[in-house]
């Protein structure tokens, strides 16, 4: 299930990336987008540094953080959505991945402390 995580992590911060662009090249948006950016990506990066891990606590850890970041980019899509910044079709799209990350991550954390 963890490579299921990574590349679903790794396809998500490829498209925040491309939302972040957007946001600042055509909405000229920067502040907001670049918190997006940071925690959007933090998801791929701390499931990705998990493989490394050097103890169940270690392991569990980098997904716990990555857990925060998933649940802190969906609340600045709710901004973005809110503000306007995205429309429907993109909040939806993005959200929806974001929230799937979320159970993920939940499932495999949740697993890991039941062991």
């Amino acid at each position: 299930m963890a490579n299921a995580v990574q590349d679903k992590s790794r396809e998500f911060a490829i498209n925040i990336i491309k939302c972040y662009k957007i946001l600042t090249e055509q909405k000229n948006e920067y502040i907001i987008s670049k918190q997006l950016l940071r925690c959007g990506t933090s998801i791929g990066a701390n499931t990705r540094e998990s493989k490394n891990a050097q103890s169940r606590m270690d392991f569990l850890n980098k997904l716990n953080i990555a857990l925060k970041e998933a649940d802190e980019t969906a609340y600045w899509l709710d901004l973005l959505h809110v503000s306007n910044y995205i429309d429907d079709k993109q909040y939806k799209s993005l959200d929806t991945d974001c929230s799937e990350l979320i159970r993920l991550l939940t499932a495999i954390i949740k697993t890991l402390k039941n062991q």
